[in-house]
C-alpha cells in the first residue's frame, strides 16, 4: 500500500453518474408522479411496488418484527444522537442588537417545515443513517419529517431500516431510491408532497440527483465515496490501526482509507495486520479492493509533515493512533470528524457514539462540516429602526445610495427625514 498520494487531486464525487440520464429521469418523474416512480423502481430495482408509502403504524409494525437486542442498539443510539441535536440546539440564541440608538438588528432561528432524508438500500441496510438524519431534524423542530429508501426483494426497505425511522419519529417511509426518490421529493407526486431539504447520502446517481435538484430543493451536501486517515507515531497499535483501515475499506471498493505515520516500521506492520486481520474477514473481498485501488501508506519525516497532509487532504473521518493528543488535535484543522485516541474508534461514531456520520467527504472539510441540528435550521435576519434611528441613517443611506446611482434608493431613506 506504500504510494505516493497527490494531494491536490481528489476524485469527484459524481463520478460514475451519467447527467443526461439523471436528467432524463427526473423528467419522467416531473411528467408522471407516482406513476413513473413505480415504473423505474421496477427497472432498476426489480420490484413493483404499487403503495409506496409506508405510514407511522406500518413503521411500528417492523420495529415489532425486530428482535430486542436490536431494538436496545437502536434506542442506544437515537438516544445519544438526540443529546447531542439537543446541546446544539439549546446553544444556538436567539438576539437582537442595539447597534446605534433606534437601530436593532436581530436574528431568530427557524426550523426548515419538511425534509426528506434518503438513506440507501444497497450493499448493506443502514438503520444507523435514519437515526443520523431524522433525529436531528426532529430535534430541530422540523415539522414533517420522512424518509426515502430503495425496496428490497420484498417490495419493502430492510426492517431495520422502518423500525429505525419508528425510533427516530420519521413521519413516513417513501419507498423508492435512486434519481427518482431525489425527483419524487424535489419536485412532489400525489404520495409525496415536495420537501424543502433533502439530506443524506447514496451514490454517484443520488448525488447527482441532489445537484440537479438543487434550487428546487435545498440539499446537505454533495457525498462522495467514504473515506479514513489514520495518524500514526511509534505509540500507536498496528492492529489497531488496520482494525480502523479495514472498517472503512470494506464499506465499499470505492472507498478510501490511508494511513500517515512518522515511523517505517509501524508502516510494516500494519501492513502485515492487515493481511492477518483480512484472511478471515467475510467482507475482505470488498476491502482489498478497496485498498488496491484507493488505499495509502505514507510515511512522513516528522509530526508536522504528517499534520499538513492531513489539513491538505481534510478527510471525511481522521483517527489520531499518537502520542500528546492534546496537542495533535489542535494541529488538526480540517475535517469532517476527529477521533482522538486510539480507543475512539471510528466505528463508534458510525453507529452510537452520538456524533453525526453524515460527513463531508472529497476535501469539502475544508469549507464546510457535516450533518447536525444546524442543517435543518435557518437563521432569520430581522432589522427594527424607531424614528429617530432612522433619521440618523438618512443622509448616510442617500450619500451611498447615490454613489452607486441608485436615486429611487436615496429618496426612500430621504423620505423618514
Amino acid at each position: 500500500m506504500r504510494r505516493a498520494l497527490d494531494l491536490a487531486t481528489r476524485r469527484s464525487v459524481l463520478a460514475g453518474a451519467n447527467p443526461a440520464a439523471v436528467a432524463a429521469l427526473i423528467g419522467e418523474v416531473r411528467a408522471g408522479g407516482d406513476a413513473a416512480v413505480r415504473a423505474l423502481t421496477a427497472r432498476f430495482d426489480g420490484v413493483d411496488v404499487p403503495n409506496p408509502w409506508l405510514d407511522s403504524q406500518d413503521l411500528a409494525a417492523a420495529w415489532q418484527r425486530i428482535d430486542a437486542t436490536a431494538q436496545a442498539a437502536l434506542q442506544h443510539a437515537h438516544r445519544n444522537v438526540c443529546a447531542v441535536a439537543r446541546a446544539q440546539r439549546e446553544a444556538l440564541v436567539d438576539l437582537e442588537v442595539e447597534v446605534q440608538p433606534g437601530v436593532f438588528i436581530g436574528q431568530r432561528w427557524q426550523p426548515v417545515r419538511r425534509v426528506a432524508c434518503y438513506v440507501p438500500g444497497g450493499r448493506y441496510p443502514l438503520p444507523s443513517t435514519v437515526i443520523m438524519t431524522v433525529a436531528p431534524a426532529r430535534e430541530a423542530g422540523v415539522a414533517e419529517v420522512v424518509v426515502l429508501s430503495p425496496p428490497g426483494a420484498s417490495g419493502l426497505p430492510h426492517d431495520a431500516i422502518l423500525a429505525a425511522a419508528h425510533i427516530a419519529g420519521a413521519d413516513g417511509v417513501f419507498i423508492a431510491g435512486g434519481a427518482q426518490a431525489v425527483a419524487a421529493a424535489a419536485w412532489g407526486t400525489s404520495t409525496l408532497p415536495a420537501v424543502d431539504l433533502l439530506v443524506g447520502p447514496g451514490n454517484a446517481w443520488v448525488t447527482e440527483a441532489k445537484r440537479q435538484a438543487f434550487g428546487a430543493v435545498g440539499i446537505d451536501a454533495l457525498a462522495g465515496p467514504s473515506e479514513v486517515m489514520v495518524l500514526a507515531d511509534t505509540s500507536a497499535d498496528p492492529a489497531r490501526v488496520a482494525a480502523d483501515l479495514l472498517a472503512q475499506a470494506e464499506h465499499d471498493p470505492e472507498a478510501e482509507a490511508l494511513l500517515v505515520t512518522t515511523d517505517p516500521a509501524l508502516a510494516d506492520a500494519v501492513e502485515a495486520a492487515l493481511e492477518q486481520q483480512l484472511a478471515t474477514l467475510s467482507t475482505a473481498p470488498i476491502a482489498r479492493a478497496s485498498l488496491r485501488n484507493h488505499g495509502a501508506i505514507l510515511v512522513v519525516a516528522d509530526r508536522a509533515a504528517m499534520f499538513d497532509v492531513a489539513n491538505r487532504r481534510a478527510p471525511e473521518h481522521l483517527h489520531l493512533h499518537v502520542h500528546d493528543l492534546v496537542a495533535a488535535a489542535r494541529a488538526c484543522t480540517a475535517y469532517g470528524g476527529l477521533f482522538v485516541g486510539e480507543d475512539s474508534a471510528e466505528v463508534f461514531g458510525d453507529y452510537c457514539a452520538g456524533g453525526n456520520h453524515v460527513l463531508p467527504t472529497a476535501g469539502a472539510a475544508r469549507y464546510t462540516a457535516g450533518l447536525s441540528v444546524h442543517t435543518f435550521l435557518r437563521p432569520l435576519a430581522s432589522q427594527r429602526l424607531t424614528a429617530d434611528g432612522a433619521r440618523a441613517l438618512v443622509a448616510i443611506t442617500a450619500t451611498l445610495a447615490r454613489l452607486e446611482g441608485l436615486e429611487a434608493h436615496a429618496r426612500a431613506a430621504e423620505l423618514r427625514r
